[in-house]
């Protein structure tokens, strides 16, 4: 297969057989806020507003750059708001507007 040709059949997520460390078998207590975006991706399953093909397309659509600098669930919660952008059902400036309200009530909760 050529290098073209390889671009183009393997999509930006798509990493088997490519070059990597060593696999770190530990486990992975999730953090609550991943626990919520999984929470998150279920609520929008069960509602038929994103489904599992949608994610996955959502997070192959982020690129191979993008995809390598974020985490797991940083691809999902960033796939998630451009699905949502892209059907109408949130805006830029509503997300924006929530995370404001979200990090004001934490702040006065003493958080960081």
């Amino acid at each position: 297969m050529t290098d073209s040709a390889h671009l183009i059949a393997k999509l930006p997520n798509d990493i088997g057989g490519a070059e990597a460390g060593p696999i770190v078998m530990a486990e992975h207590t999730l953090l609550p806020w991943e626990k919520r975006c999984h929470a998150l991706a279920d609520v929008l399953d069960f509602k038929k507003i994103i489904n599992t093909e949608e994610k996955r397309r959502g997070v192959e659509a982020l690129g191979a750059t993008v995809i390598g600098n974020l985490s797991y669930y940083e691809r999902w919660i960033v796939a998630f708001g451009n699905i949502l952008f892209q059907k109408g059902i949130l805006t830029p400036e509503e997300l924006a507007r929530k995370m404001d309200e979200v990090e004001a009530r934490h702040a006065r909760a003493g958080g960081a």
